[in-house]
C-alpha cells in the first residue's frame, strides 16, 4: 500500500462513510494523475443503503492533491521543515436523480445548509445548484415498455480547501484525519436522508 498522506486522507474518509452506514457505489471510484500538471485526483460516490442501482440520491466526492501540495509535502519529507501546509481541494456534489419533473430550487435550498460542518478549521461552502434534464430517444425503447419519459436531476455542489496539520503530515496514522472527516460522513448521510424525504416524484424503478 502506498504510504502517503493523501492516501491516509482517503482511508479516513472511507472509514467515516462506513461508520455513517453509507454504501459505496460500484465502479464509481477513480484515482487519476494529470501528467501535465502533476495533480492527483480521487473520485468516489456513496449513497444511502437500500437505494438500489442507480440510487435516487447520491453523493459524489472528489479529492484533489495539487502539484504545489506535493512539492510542500516533499520539501517537508526531505528537510523536515513545513514552510507551507499542504492542502486537499474537496468537492462534494449531492445529486437527486430520476425525477419526473424539475425540483423547486427554493425547496432544495431550504432543506440543505449553506455550509458544511467544520472539517478541521474550514467549512465547505455551497457553490450553487444545477438542474439537468435527459430526453430519451423513442427509437431506442422497445414498443412493449411504457412510454418513455424525460428524467430530471439536480446537483448541489460544496467546495473547500482542507489544509493538513503538521501533525498529520508527520504521521498520517494519528487521529486528526479521523476526527475531521468523521463529521463529514455523518453530515452527508443526514443531508441525503433529508433530500430523499422531500415530496418529490420519482420515476418507477426499472426492475
Amino acid at each position: 500500500m502506498l504510504d502517503h498522506v493523501f492516501t491516509d486522507a482517503i482511508s479516513a474518509l472511507r472509514d467515516a462513510f462506513e461508520s455513517a452506514f453509507l454504501e459505496r457505489q460500484a465502479f464509481e471510484e477513480h484515482f487519476q494523475s494529470d501528467v501535465l500538471s502533476g495533480d492527483l485526483t480521487w473520485e468516489t460516490s456513496y449513497g444511502l443503503p437500500g437505494e438500489g442501482e442507480p440510487p435516487r440520491v447520491v453523493a459524489h466526492i472528489t479529492f484533489e492533491w495539487p502539484a504545489w501540495s506535493q512539492a510542500a509535502y516533499r520539501h517537508w519529507y526531505l528537510e523536515e521543515i513545513l514552510e507551507r501546509r499542504p492542502a486537499i481541494e474537496i468537492e462534494i456534489v449531492l445529486r437527486v436523480q430520476q425525477l419526473t419533473e424539475p425540483a423547486d430550487p427554493e425547496v432544495i435550498y431550504s432543506t440543505i445548509p449553506k455550509m458544511s460542518p467544520l472539517i478541521g478549521d474550514v467549512r465547505l461552502e455551497r457553490a450553487g445548484m444545477t438542474a439537468e434534464v435527459a430526453h430519451p430517444d423513442p427509437a431506442d425503447d422497445p414498443p412493449n415498455l411504457c412510454e418513455a419519459r424525460s428524467e430530471h436531476a439536480i446537483e448541489i455542489t460544496y467546495e473547500g480547501l482542507y489544509e493538513l496539520a503538521e501533525a498529520t503530515v508527520a504521521d498520517g496514522t494519528n487521529s486528526l484525519l479521523d476526527e475531521h472527516f468523521g463529521a463529514l460522513g455523518g453530515w452527508i448521510a443526514s443531508t441525503l436522508v433529508k433530500l430523499g424525504d422531500l415530496s418529490l416524484d420519482f420515476l418507477p424503478d426499472l426492475e
